[in-house]
């Protein structure tokens, strides 16, 4: 299996939608994370145009992209663009666990 990073981009305007759908959102999350495939994720600062960081485990990254199309933030329009690719983790703490 391959790590891919995924970024999201939240559509304009869209921070009452993601407090409301953000307890589904991590439910969601926290499933594949149980399920090992979720490695970590999380928005980005605040300074930062609104966006996110999803680190997942998994053999294509068609398969990813269909994993993110399950996640609520994507079902009700809270993220506007996904973008996927394989990341190849080499050094630090973080590799020695892949």
């Amino acid at each position: 299996m391959a790590v891919y990073a995924i970024t999201y981009v939240y559509a304009e305007n869209s921070d009452a939608a993601r407090d409301e759908h953000r307890p589904a959102h991590r439910e969601y999350l926290g499933g594949l994370t149980e399920q090992g495939i979720n490695l970590c994720s999380g928005p980005f600062g605040a300074q930062d145009a609104p966006g996110a960081l999803l680190l997942f485990r998994a053999d294509s990254a068609e398969e990813v992209l269909a994993l993110t199309e399950k996640d609520p933030f994507r079902l009700e329009g809270v993220v506007t663009d996904v973008q996927v690719r394989e990341w190849i983790p080499v050094l630090g703490p973080l590799a020695e666990h892949f």
